[in-house]
């Protein structure tokens, strides 16, 4: 699995690590199951610090993506839905940043999404 990170960006590299793991996911480049780099390991290997590898990690097991494990460290979600979370997931980031362009606001962008459900 190959890790981007881009240091010019204004996304913070936390989450460019944590939309590198849930691309793969989605594309099925990951399978459920499998574990993920160290977070040391990959810390180091992207010359980052180790806490913004952990932010990364964290975010992916709040959106039920990964497992985090102590001794066992990051694995890949069980079952067949994992990929389609992820790629909900990286449209729900898409719609995110497109609303920030346009300016709205969190309570704009929950309400448009409650008409879609509606």
């Amino acid at each position: 699995m190959l890790f981007r990170v881009d240091p010019a960006s204004p996304q913070p590299l936390g989450d460019q690590i944590a939309a590198s793991v849930r691309r793969a996911i989605a594309e099925g480049k990951v399978a459920p199951g499998e574990r993920l780099p160290p977070a040391r390991s990959l810390a180091d290997s992207l010359g980052v610090n180790l806490h913004t590898v952990l932010r990364g990690y964290q975010r992916l097991r709040d959106e039920g993506l990964i497992e985090l494990r102590r001794g066992r460290g990051a694995v890949v979600m069980g079952g067949s839905g994992a990929g389609g979370r992820a790629a909900l997931m990286l449209k729900v980031r898409e719609l995110v940043d497109q609303a920030r362009q346009l300016g709205l606001t969190e309570e704009e962008v929950v309400g448009l999404v409650r008409q879609g459900l509606a």
